[in-house]
């Protein structure tokens, strides 16, 4: 009934403010990342004085997601591969047999954008999840005010705005540029693949970022609460293994150079740092509330399949691989992009190490990837991509586990995957793409029901942003 609400006030609310909106509508955002084709490729995007301010008119975008799957997964080696009845009381089942799975539609989703100039080079963002795989209603992403020149005048700041930009609010992290090309709920249109990373960074953390730009050269500094929503309560009740008790703000810095070097050739390159050394619920690889775009692949069997597996995973993050580090983290991510005439190369090199609050010791997990994607004909509305991702981390001692109970890990374990992808714009808002992918889990321990584990098969999707 909650969802049927929500969804019944979205629709009067399109029907009774988007035409009204829309007469007014401003195209000219400073700054704006387009939600069309055009937003391909743009990362911080360019420093902009110059648009002109014609008073505060919002400009309404979206972005829809269908998918078709057809994906089959196996652990052969998985040592209880039966299924077991779902106890509510320990959330566990007595089996790691996987979930099973048939081709069909996934659920749809939606994104809702509004991007308002509010003074001359003032504006906010703000970013609706319509419809996710994580939650059945709608939810706040998140919003921001970015500032590329000051309300009030004077010489010493006006030179100072020339080459910077300031975000505050409750916003998605500038770590790393992988995030620029993930798929974000409904907005899918950015990324030439179904996925993002395995290990996907990517969280929205409430906080101010200051950036410094001039003739391709730029970097960053910020600092958020290094959680993924406000928090005031204590960790006295939590299992703090260190003892404590405190929450730290996250540290982020970026640094890199993005420049035109020919007509034709384009290079970006780009380090950057995250680190929080004592949070509540750090979420650098879990801060995504929309899902997947595989689902249910490598997920256990339940009797309760509509939420969680038996071992009370949520099933919206299927196919991805989070080490855990909730408790303090620091992690580094170094990205290079190439662009010549229609062939685009994309890599990616993280490190981090971190810990959860009942662990005493920090563990490592890294992970490197790297793409290639061909666009054809002069408006490169045709593309071929092939993409390889890797990760090799120390998971967490596990004391619950699943069927076999605790699980101990003496050993990294691997996951890789290679991913085949191809795609048509249609027109600059709609896109037809579709992938096959293979990922496999190694050195998982028997216990695990990861072990052996292996998902293949492809994925079609339509995408329309605006």
């Amino acid at each position: 009934m909650k969802t049927k609400m929500r969804l019944q006030h979205i629709v009067l609310f399109c029907v009774g403010f988007f035409p009204i909106t829309l007469m007014a509508q401003d195209r000219n955002i400073p700054n704006w990342r387009p939600y069309d084709k055009t937003g391909i490729n743009v990362f911080e995007g360019a420093k902009d004085t110059s648009t002109y301010f014609d008073g505060i008119k919002p400009r309404i975008g979206a972005g829809f997601t269908m998918q078709f799957q057809n994906l089959k997964h196996e652990n052969p080696t998985a040592l209880n591969n039966t299924v077991g009845s779902y106890s509510s009381s320990t959330g566990s089942v007595a089996g790691n047999k996987l979930k099973d799975i048939t081709a069909g539609f996934q659920t749809a989703q939606a994104n809702l954008y509004f991007d308002v100039p509010l003074a001359p080079g003032i504006t906010m963002n703000l970013t609706l999840y319509l419809s996710s795989k994580h939650h059945n209603e709608t939810w706040v992403k998140g919003g921001y005010i970015q500032i590329d020149r000051l309300p009030f005048r004077n010489e010493v700041l006006d030179g100072i705005m020339k080459y910077a930009t300031i975000k505050v609010g409750h916003m998605e992290v500038d770590y790393g540029d992988a995030h620029f090309r993930r798929s974000d709920c409904g907005q899918t249109l950015y990324n030439p693949f179904m996925e993002s990373n395995i290990m996907d960074a990517y969280a929205t953390e409430i906080g101010a970022e200051v950036y410094l730009k001039h003739n391709g050269l730029f970097g960053m500094v910020g600092v958020t609460n290094g959680m993924i929503k406000g928090n005031v309560d204590s960790l006295y009740y939590k299992n703090n293994a260190d003892g404590k008790l405190h929450k730290s703000p996250s540290l982020l810095a970026k640094v890199g150079f993005d420049k035109k070097l020919a007509e034709k050739f384009r290079l970006r390159a780009s380090l950057s740092y995250y680190g929080n050394q004592s949070s509540g619920s750090n979420t650098l690889y879990g801060g995504d509330r929309s899902g997947s775009n595989y689902q249910y692949v490598m997920e256990e069997a339940s009797s309760n399949p509509s939420s969680t597996t038996g071992a009370g995973t949520p099933l919206a993050f299927s196919g991805r691989f989070n080490p855990g580090f909730t408790k303090k983290i620091n992690a580094g991510m170094f990205n290079v992009f190439a662009k010549y005439s229609g062939l685009e190369v994309f890599g990616t090199y993280e490190k981090s190490s971190g810990r959860n609050a009942s662990e005493a010791k920090t563990r490592d997990a890294s992970q490197y990837a790297v793409d290639a994607v061909y666009r054809f004909f002069p408006k490169e509305n045709v593309f071929l991509g092939v993409r390889y991702n890797e990760v090799t981390a120390r998971p967490a001692n596990s004391t619950a586990g699943t069927g076999a109970g605790a699980i101990t890990y003496t050993q990294d374990v691997k996951i890789n995957r290679v991913a085949l992808a191809a795609g048509w714009f249609v027109t600059n808002n709609i896109l037809m793409k579709g992938e096959y992918v293979v990922q496999k889990y190694k050195d998982f321990p028997t216990a695990d029901y990861r072990s052996g584990g292996k998902f293949n098969g492809y994925v079609i999707e339509a995408v329309v942003g605006f």
